[in-house]
């Protein structure tokens, strides 16, 4: 008799997200001193301080189960004059993410998004064991006319990260608006936008919550620009009949009480985004340029990272290592899908320039090895 596998065949074939190298083991490997993180999108700042006093005064309170978000629901409604039932918080938005996934998706449901999309959307997606479609970049750009033009009956739920990760590019309000006149009311649109901040001062950038419609959820997070990457906190804003179905399906107690005190405190503190905005201003612009002078295209970014394109997959293998070893920690691509690919956070203005340093020192040895050939 043949046996029934314990594990289904869609999670068998599925690769565990990889997070970035740590400074410390960067340190023990090469035995280095100065260490540059820039492969994560972590705001260099850390987080606000009055994040972390607002979180130091709940420790006395661990013993008490969490309130699920509340309060933190209660003040986004308040600030973005909504219900209270059109808010979600979890663990990150990707723990949002997930119970979208588990609450929405049936067997015979299909999910649509673009090549090498945000690395967690897709292990979170194929989990499911849906099909799971994609359609090209269009220079980097989401190609929305061919995603819509792609949209079948079996179309469940459309994927779009606003900027997207890892390109760092944005679909304009223009280009949404046209794309949302395709997508029947059956289909839900998740709109990724963990980069919010960085880009909704754009005046071309199409704020999702201007389109509050029934089928569009929003995902944000505090993992970014408030620095509260190891708190695991985001949230989300959707129709109440959407928010009620998902509150069925999350963990009861989540987000912790710390990460909750975190997140509003972080909310409130407008200096500390003001400084975080500035230097990833700067970050951007010391790494674009930096690096367009050395010849490397560079997509131009939205977001608080930038994305190199490189002649093959052997050379961003070659650069990465090569970074490695001379402490900067970039981001290789390969996993999204984008093997030419490498993905540079922005630092503090000594990380970035420590990266474009580090980069024109590769270029020298191989341009010198080139010639010697």
């Amino acid at each position: 008799m043949d046996s029934v596998p314990l594990v289904p065949p869609y999670i068998e074939s599925l690769r565990p997200y990889e997070a970035g190298r740590t400074i410390e083991s960067v340190r023990q490997q090469y035995h280095l001193d100065r260490i540059a993180k820039l492969a994560s999108n972590e705001n260099p700042l850390g987080p606000s301080p009055k994040a972390i006093e607002a979180m130091e005064r709940t420790f006395s309170g661990l013993h008490l189960y969490p309130n699920g978000g509340l309060d933190l629901r209660r003040l986004l409604a308040g600030t973005f004059d909504l219900k209270v039932e059109n808010v979600i918080a979890g663990s990150g938005s990707e723990g949002i993410m997930s119970n979208i996934i588990r609450t929405f998706l049936c067997d015979e449901d299909e999910v649509l998004t673009t090549d090498s999309a945000f690395i967690g959307f897709q292990v979170l997606a194929r989990s499911r064991g849906v099909r799971y479609r994609t359609v090209p970049y269009d220079n980097w750009h989401y190609d929305l006319p061919a995603l819509a033009g792609a949209i079948n009956d079996h179309t469940k739920i459309i994927y779009l990260a606003n900027p997207n990760n890892p390109t760092g590019t944005i679909f304009t309000k223009a280009q949404f608006d046209e794309f949302y006149r395709h997508v029947p009311e059956r289909v839900l649109i998740i709109l990724d936008e963990a980069y919010f901040e960085y880009a909704k001062d754009n005046p071309r950038y199409p704020d999702s919550m201007h389109y509050r419609y029934d089928n569009v959820i929003t995902l944000r997070t505090f993992s970014k620009i408030y620095g509260l990457a190891g708190a695991r906190i985001g949230y989300g804003f959707a129709h109440e009949e959407l928010i009620r179905n998902l509150l069925k399906v999350k963990l009861p107690f989540e987000p912790s009480s710390p990460a909750q005190a975190a997140a509003i405190a972080a909310l409130q503190d407008k200096e500390f985004l003001h400084r975080s905005l500035e230097l990833n201003a700067r970050g951007i612009r010391c790494l674009t340029e930096g690096l367009r002078e050395l010849g490397v295209t560079v997509v131009p970014s939205e977001a608080n990272f930038v994305m190199a394109v490189l002649p093959g997959e052997a050379d961003a293998a070659a650069m990465f290592e090569n970074l490695l070893a001379q402490g900067v920690v970039v981001r290789p691509l390969k996993a999204f899908g984008l093997p030419n690919c490498i993905r540079i956070s922005t630092g503090t203005d000594e990380d970035n320039r420590m990266c474009v340093e580090a980069w024109r020192n590769c270029h020298a040895a191989n341009l010198g090895a080139s010639r010697r050939a």
